[in-house]
């Protein structure tokens, strides 16, 4: 069967999925082979659940005109994926970088749908199965699509805007994220900047931070549209920013209150507001939608548990964000603050040394408790009577009681994989 053949049957069903408990009425389903299972095993019950096709990549789970074999699922869900995006011909914003481009997607989706038929990436589905899957929600009435797209080597950036073909780029930072896969922070700016590249090749826009010298270096000769707190002749000139904790930005006579948290979502919602005007939305649109989104997902969240304000941080971090997030917590003008950090992830040979630093950069600071958890940071041990270290989330949580945590500002952030959104029960 024929790429063509097999998205004339996909246009004929409602919701595309890789997994049986997913399963909708009508679905597409694409059977995928994983490291610990093969999805092909799942067809038959994909078919009982209610899926009207179902791509398989093994003949012997054949069973009639509704399994379409292939050689290669993955791929088939790629190759359909362009297929549909060049198909359906409509503008697409694809956004990538170290820090903030879930917040940035999400803020991105909430202005553009004040006046568009928006679609974006769902969660952080930003890989080389998830940006496929993005495409793919696509509908004939989706008037903008927005693809985030993740990437933790070389070549990977550049792998999913072959494949979603963005009109659109923009990358909100280059920081130290995912430092082993590549190979250090000169490897994430080359290859984040993969996204530049493809842009250039076709010819297409790019929205730019000229507060950022690495975009503005990067894209001199490129058709863009630019933001900055600093040059009056940038497309969106940002007069003032505020952050105590939540922040707030004043551009032309319009002042946005955000219920985000941290100097460092400011460039978030300047890139929000930068692309909702050059999508033609007014002031007064791009202010409403911006001041109706409520973060969630453990992303900047600013909690109140008992008499504690938490700023709940814990989805994922790396040294850059780290960093930032600290230098915001210090300068809130709160007392009583605490600070809890996670092990950061993924560091490879620079592990040590990042850790290292972030103990460093709190050296200076006495009136603040901080807790280290995990075996890095544990590492990077020092003798200071406001700090506290845990080789494991289990030490900390037997050897603190935080029921006797009151009338505190907490900071908690770390990896994902450190979880630390578990000491909200304990608290």
């Amino acid at each position: 069967m024929t790429l063509s053949e097999i998205h004339h049957l996909f246009l004929q069903t409602q919701f595309i999925a890789i997994d049986t408990r997913k399963i909708e009425p009508n679905s597409f389903f694409v059977a995928i082979k994983g490291e610990r299972f093969d999805a092909n095993t799942f067809t038959q019950e994909a078919l009982q659940k209610g899926a009207q096709y179902v791509i398989i990549d093994n003949p012997d789970y054949y069973i009639d005109s509704r399994t379409i074999l292939v050689k290669d699922s993955l791929k088939t869900l790629q190759d359909l994926a362009a297929y549909h995006r060049k198909y359906l011909g409509i503008p697409v914003i694809a956004l990538t970088g170290s820090n903030g481009k879930t917040t940035t997607k999400e803020l991105l989706y909430a202005v553009l749908s004040q006046k568009y038929k928006t679609i974006a990436t769902v969660g952080n589905l930003n890989n080389h199965i998830g940006v496929p899957l993005t495409l793919l929600s696509f509908k004939k009435d989706t008037q903008i699509g927005i693809v985030e797209m993740g990437a933790n080597h070389q070549k990977e950036i550049d792998f999913l805007c072959r494949i979603a073909r963005p009109d659109f780029g923009y990358i909100t930072n280059f920081g130290k994220a995912h430092l082993e896969g590549f190979g250090g922070v000169e490897g994430v700016i080359k290859g984040k900047s993969e996204m530049y590249d493809h842009l250039i090749e076709n010819n297409k826009k790019v929205f730019i931070n000229l507060d950022d010298p690495i975009q503005d270096s990067k894209t001199r000769n490129m058709n863009r549209i630019t933001f900055s707190t600093k040059q009056s002749t940038a497309n969106l000139y940002v007069k003032s920013i505020v952050a105590n904790p939540l922040v707030s930005i004043k551009f032309n006579e319009t002042q946005i209150n955000s219920n985000l948290i941290g100097i460092y979502n400011a460039n978030n919602i300047n890139a929000a507001v930068t692309i909702g005007h050059y999508f033609g939305l007014t002031d007064e649109l791009i202010k409403k939608a911006i001041e109706s989104y409520i973060p969630e997902n453990n992303r900047s969240q600013l909690i109140k548990k008992g008499t504690n304000k938490i700023i709940l941080d814990a989805y994922n971090a790396n040294p850059s964000s780290m960093a930032v997030a600290l230098d915001n917590f210090i300068q809130l003008e709160d007392t009583n603050k605490i600070i809890i950090l996670g092990d950061m992830f993924e560091l490879g040979n620079e592990s040590s040394f990042e850790h290292n630093a972030i103990v460093n950069q709190l050296k200076s600071i006495d009136d603040i408790k901080v807790y280290y958890i995990g075996n890095d940071f544990y590492n990077s041990k020092i003798g200071k009577t406001n700090f506290n270290f845990f080789k494991t989330f289990e030490e900390f949580i037997s050897n603190c009681d935080l029921k006797n945590f009151q009338n505190n500002t907490i900071l908690i952030k770390g990896s994902r994989g450190m979880a630390l959104e578990k000491i909200l029960n304990h608290l």
